[in-house]
C-alpha cells in the first residue's frame, strides 16, 4: 500500500470512531512518506485523545 492509501484508511477508521487504527494507519503512511499529510492528521489526533482522557476522572 501506498501512504496515501494508509492516510485515507485511517481517516476512515478515524470517522469511524476507531482512533486506534486510524493512528496506526497513519503511522504507517509517515513511515512511507515522511511529508505526508498523515503527520498533521496524527498530531491532531493525538490532540484530540490527550484532551479527552487527560484528567477525564480527576475533576
Amino acid at each position: 500500500m501506498t501512504a496515501e492509501e494508509f492516510y485515507r484508511l485511517g481517516n476512515e477508521f478515524r470517522k469511524k470512531g476507531d482512533w486506534q487504527q486510524a493512528l496506526n494507519n497513519y503511522m504507517e503512511a509517515i513511515a512511507l512518506d515522511p511529508e505526508s499529510p498523515a503527520v498533521e492528521a496524527k498530531k491532531m489526533l493525538e490532540d484530540i485523545l490527550d484532551f479527552y482522557h487527560k484528567d477525564a476522572y480527576n475533576p
